[in-house]
């Protein structure tokens, strides 16, 4: 929390000093703009082999997993549904929140031309040319080429190959990715150490060329991406009770600590315990609370396909980039698989590996992520809450399903 305020600040700051002496001192904008790609850099080159090594490590988590048995099997196919459709979700009411609430004419303009809006893109090809490109040819130019989606596909069936070698085997391939992933990971950790000097340093250019439309937008993304997860907060309920017939008062009452855990501390994890106390209260046996919660809390993260795509889509809207159906389309599927990956990271890790390969499959710039990274607290806050409600919800439901629920 006490790093997440100082990136806030600073990108405060840099707005305000932007506002104050940018018009007047433009070398310093020149000069903020440089150190600020040069940071942005940094970031963008750990993103490609950071997601491709934490999807085979996260496929390889959960085919261990389902190998203890039917219950465990049965859980992660379920939440795996929920991700897809959590993601299908955000393709619809995320352009249907910004066409109801949309962002000021004068504040997007601006906001443009300060981030510097890319192209439009081009015609959308025929479907026959996009299942072609879905299987590269050269999975290394795929990396290279910011392909996201035909690397993912390989990253998917590499590593599903590695679950069907003999277990010697499988278990030397399962440390060395873990071992890089960790290595990955710690190298993108020093990256963020410099966050606040990246972010102000980037934010000194909008606040010189969007002035204080800029805080009015970013309150305005706050509010739609929170949105997107307030959905699947009330959708647990609604799921709980369908699949389980516990109704949303018994729901509200079993989640609510855990729920005030997750406001204060912004991490599913800690509120473990108070999660398990919940769904016993339920009539959870201890079978299923025992086995089932800890696998959600350890893959399943229901917010992450609907708000990282929600956070893609209101990025290609501030920038004035249009979205073809087809662009939506791999959003939803990156979004979906790259969730996969992205469970149990710091949340400014799984804001930048989650959101940036959704962004870079649908050619909508990363830019913006930096800014919208020191905000991310606010909704964050939303994303844990609902997080938990998903994972006691899918708890009690395979609970049911195994007979364990009273």
């Amino acid at each position: 929390m006490k790093k997440a305020l100082i990136i806030l600040v600073a990108l405060v700051l840099g707005i305000v000093i932007g506002l104050l002496f940018g018009s007047r001192s433009p070398l310093l904008v020149e000069a903020a703009d440089v150190v600020g790609h040069m940071w942005l850099n940094a970031l963008r080159m750990t993103v490609i082999p950071l997601v491709f090594t934490l999807l085979i490590v996260g496929i390889g988590k959960a085919a261990s997993m389902a190998r203890a048995g039917r219950m465990t099997a049965r859980a992660i196919g379920f939440m795996i549904f929920i991700l897809w459709c959590s993601s299908a979700m955000a393709a619809f009411v995320t352009p249907a929140l910004l066409q109801l609430f949309p962002l000021d004419g004068d504040a997007a303009a601006a906001l443009q031309s300060a981030l510097g809006a890319a192209a439009p893109p081009g015609d959308v090809p025929p479907f026959s040319e996009f299942l072609r490109a879905l299987i590269p040819t050269n999975a290394i130019a795929a990396a290279a080429e910011d392909a996201v989606l035909p690397l993912m596909v390989f990253a998917l069936a590499f590593a599903f190959a590695i679950t069907r070698l003999p277990e010697a085997q499988r278990v030397m391939l399962d440390q060395f990715f873990n071992a890089l992933a960790d290595a990955l990971l710690i190298l993108i950790q020093w990256v963020l150490l410099l966050a606040p000097a990246g972010v102000f340093a980037l934010a000194v250019g909008v606040g010189a060329n969007a002035g204080l439309a800029a805080f009015g937008a970013l309150l305005h993304y706050v509010l739609i991406v929170s949105s997107v997860g307030v959905v699947i907060w009330l959708f647990s309920y609604i799921l709980t009770y369908v699949g389980s017939k516990t109704s949303p008062v018994a729901f509200f009452k079993a989640s609510a600590p855990a729920q005030a855990v997750a406001i204060s501390t912004q991490s599913s994890l800690a509120s473990l315990p108070v999660m398990v106390s919940g769904v016993k209260a339920m009539g959870v046996g201890d079978r299923s609370a025992d086995v089932v919660l800890p696998i959600a809390v350890a893959l399943f993260r229901a917010t992450g396909p609907c708000m990282n795509l929600a956070v893609a889509i209101y990025v290609a809207h501030l920038l004035g980039i249009p979205l073809s159906i087809g662009a939506l389309a791999i959003g939803v599927a990156v979004a979906a698989i790259t969730t996969m990956g992205a469970v149990s990271l710091p949340g400014s890790i799984s804001f930048i590996t989650s959101i940036a390969p959704i962004c870079l499959a649908m050619g909508i710039p990363i830019e913006p992520l930096v800014l919208l990274l020191a905000i991310e607290t606010f909704p964050d806050i939303i994303r844990t809450v609902a997080n938990v409600s998903a994972d006691m919800s899918v708890t009690a439901i395979v609970a049911r399903s195994e007979g364990d629920l009273t």
